[in-house]
């Protein structure tokens, strides 16, 4: 199988990418005061330096008192954190780079640093549970929606390539989504996804309208929750298409979708995956996402499991054939800057297994 579909050119509005490689988001906690560090943006540019075609950044909060949960976590508001990411962007550029941030909001998901009022649509964190605060109010939500409008201004104005909006995993997005974590019976809620899927579609309609029509926006998606790894909001064809269409109306570009294996079905009765489903539904370009290029999934990692390389040719028989547009690789790059660059050249007798530690660390 020719690796030469990972690297063809990609255009789509104002983004010209050199390939089809993108530097999945991953947390890293390593921004104390949620300020980037120097550090922080040299591990950036080493992989712009090593040919990622799109960086998307670790997730970083909008200005919502809660809207991180981990105080190594960077910040996308304030003087001192804008200034440090505009750091970032110039490293990134110096090195021929392109980069996204993906502006973030975990909501109810609890973790070490709970900073400030939790934001939930019903004070639920999982499916089930027992309401443990307040559902967010009409003022809560438009203030949350107001604050990823201005981040992703601010992420225009301080030279980044694109912004991805992270609405996956059972963050705060995903929660409205989700109708597990969201019984609400006004605006906001619903018995369908399209009604719950309003606040997303609100969010895409400010940003769209701070960094206007030709700046790319992408929307991280996932079934799958933290909180639920066999969730599923979309159970058909017909109700993802219910799903994903007014997003696509509502501003985002591209879709990126998140799975624990990239190569699992979607749906029975096609081996299309999330990302082949979403494309064939809206017709928009999508990220496909989850164990490339390692033999173990990530959830796994954080139990200590280590991977090691595992063949691409599925995945490339899949490109090739356009069942997605871009390829989101995560541990394989946290753990080794020149995976790609390995990769283009065959050295594939180089590539590394991936080690829990390389969690700790900023290689």
């Amino acid at each position: 199988m020719s690796i030469d579909a990972l690297f063809k050119p990609f255009e789509f509005k104002s983004l010209k990418l050199p390939n089809r490689v993108v530097m999945a988001p991953m947390t890293r906690s390593f921004s104390p005061g949620g300020v980037p560090t120097d550090e922080v943006a040299a591990y950036y540019r080493r992989r712009a330096e090593n040919e990622v075609g799109l960086i998307v950044t670790e997730g970083t909060g909008v200005a919502r008192p809660a809207s991180l949960n981990d105080a190594k976590v960077p910040r996308f508001h304030g003087e001192k954190e804008l200034a440090a990411w505009k750091k970032v962007v110039d490293e990134v550029h110096a090195a021929g780079g392109l980069i996204a941030p993906q502006l973030w909001h975990v909501g109810a998901a609890k973790g070490p640093d709970q900073l400030g009022k939790v934001d939930s649509p019903s004070g639920l964190s999982k499916a089930g549970g027992t309401p443990f605060t307040e559902p967010m109010t009409d003022a809560d939500i438009a203030d949350t929606i107001a604050a990823f409008g201005q981040a992703a201004a601010d992420a225009k104005r301080l030279g980044f390539d694109a912004v991805e909006l992270h609405g996956a995993h059972g963050y705060l997005i995903d929660q409205f989504f989700w109708p597990g974590t969201n019984v609400r019976t006004d605006k906001w809620g619903g018995p369908t996804i399209g009604e719950r899927g309003r606040f997303a579609a609100e969010i895409l309609k400010a940003v769209r309208a701070a960094v206007g029509p030709d700046y790319p926006v992408i929307i991280r998606l996932s079934q799958w929750k933290q909180q639920d790894y066999a969730a599923r909001l979309a159970t058909t064809p017909q109700e993802m298409e219910a799903w994903l269409q007014p997003l696509a109306d509502a501003g985002a570009d591209i879709f990126h979708c998140s799975q624990r294996r990239f190569w699992e079905p979607e749906f029975e009765g096609s081996d299309l995956n999330f990302a082949g489903w979403a494309k064939k539904l809206t017709g928009a370009p999508t990220i496909t996402v989850g164990s490339v290029g390692l033999s173990g999934e990530f959830i796994a990692a954080f139990g200590g499991e280590g991977s090691q390389p595992a063949s691409l040719d599925g995945l490339l028989e899949r490109l090739e054939r356009g069942d997605f547009d871009l390829v989101g690789v995560g541990r394989a790059l946290l753990q080794d800057p020149e995976w790609v660059v390995k990769v283009h050249q065959g050295r594939n007798d180089e590539l590394k297994n991936f080690e829990r530690q390389a969690l700790g660390v900023l290689y």
